[in-house]
């Protein structure tokens, strides 16, 4: 295991982040940020907290935790507050005090309701960095709706081009959530380097909407129809831009997934891959077009050579032939694959009901290694964090008795 690298010395140490979050898209941001080393406190209802906890109960479980809450909190401190209280809301600020962003992805209008838009808070906590995350943005006809991942691939297009023709798909991982959050953790992160430069100005307000994010990351389909006026059709496990590209069921049972990006790596598959020298003579397979065009051809002659080789083979002989290739894996198959333990990416994680293994974040940064901190239980935090902010025992104990925080612990 590489060295671990004191938490003060983390690229965000310091740097303290107060969230209003549920489900998974500013979750997912703040997460990021406690990777990084800032201190995330999250604040939840008594009632229950963040309604992840509830999405089921899998881990370490029956009656474990829900595993997209396990996922996206690691390494946060919860404090439990009633903002409908004064109470609540007087902690509140006090803990904005002392906080250099606040992160919220509740439902729309609800950050006004409470006093928390941006003009307030660059009014009573100039130094906040304020990020909300909605679904749609403001200013537009949509901009009054709820939003989730589902709906908000639904509505920016990204179902259409997934799945097969007439049978659309959402894809697997929340992409527009997670999609959302990075953007919100990057600009959180832009506007803390630029507060160093321009010390002394209210921090800019950040709003980052799903929609936005995911008609961002349709990028290529929306400009391809822009341009050509044809809506894509999707092909499963293949792309409309690039041919042959696809999966390839394999003479011992496996899956191969095999890609070609462009003329020279077409070439060397027809002739050094499953010999088919005519197929890479043939005008009709000249350009990337002309292969897109015609993929029908091509995968018929790919899926007849590929059930007649094992995949070991297969991906011998692509890899001898510099062609892309992988094999088709299950999650169940993904957790026990041999380059995440060859690499050791998997890290143990504290929580409530014991210890489980995570993977590391994806950035390896030379001399810092993520702290992979536990995952909090409910309101864990609470009677820690308000001493720290100058609440005395019986403040706190006032507060408790007023409902306007949970109990001392709900672990």
């Amino acid at each position: 295991m590489p060295n671990h690298t004191p938490q003060a010395s983390a690229p965000l140490a310091g740097i303290t982040v107060v969230a209003l979050e549920q489900a998974v898209s500013a979750p997912m941001c703040t997460r990021v940020l406690a990777d990084f080393g800032a201190r995330v406190i999250k604040v939840e209802n008594p009632d229950g907290g963040d309604f992840a906890r509830d999405y089921d109960d899998v881990v370490l479980g029956p009656g474990g935790l829900a595993a997209h809450f396990v996922w996206a909190n690691r390494g946060k401190q919860s404090v439990t507050l009633d903002l409908k209280t004064a109470g609540g809301i007087d902690v509140l600020h006090r803990l904005l005090d002392e906080a250099d962003a606040l992160v919220s992805n509740l439902a729309p209008g609800a950050m006004a309701r409470m006093g928390l838009a941006p003009a307030d808070l660059a009014e009573r906590h100039p130094q906040v960095i304020p990020v909300e995350i909605d679904g749609y943005g403001s200013g537009g006809p949509l901009s009054h709706k709820r939003a989730y991942d589902l709906l908000v691939q639904a509505e920016s297009g990204a179902c259409a081009v997934t799945g097969h023709p007439g049978q659309p798909a959402k894809p697997g991982p929340p992409v527009a959530d997670i999609s959302t959050g990075l953007y919100a953790a990057l600009s959180v992160m832009a506007l803390l380097i630029g507060r160093l430069r321009q010390p002394g100005h209210a921090a800019p307000a950040v709003a980052v909407s799903l929609f936005d994010t995911m008609v961002d990351i349709m990028g290529y389909p929306l400009t391809y129809t822009q341009h050509s006026g044809i809506d894509q059709q999707p092909l499963g496990m293949s792309s409309p831009a690039v041919a042959p590209y696809g999966a390839f069921d394999t003479r011992d049972g496996q899956t191969v997934v095999l890609g070609t990006t462009n003329d020279r790596e077409w070439q060397r598959l027809a002739r050094e891959m499953i010999d088919r020298p005519d197929l890479a003579d043939d005008p009709r397979f000249a350009t990337n077009s002309d292969r897109c065009a015609h993929r029908d051809v091509l995968d018929e002659a790919i899926r007849t050579w590929c059930a007649q080789h094992d995949l070991a083979e297969i991906q011998q002989i692509a890899d001898e032939a510099g062609i892309g290739n992988s094999r088709f894996n299950r999650p169940s198959e993904v957790i026990a694959h041999q380059h995440l333990k060859d690499r050791d990416r998997w890290r143990p994680v504290a929580t409530p009901k014991g210890e489980i293994s995570a993977l590391l974040p994806p950035p390896v940064i030379s001399g810092y290694e993520m702290p992979m901190g536990a995952v909090p239980g409910l309101g864990e935090h609470t009677d820690r964090i308000l001493s720290e902010i100058g609440l005395s025992a019986e403040d706190i104990a006032a507060l408790r008795q007023q409902g306007a925080i949970g109990p001392a612990s709900q672990i």
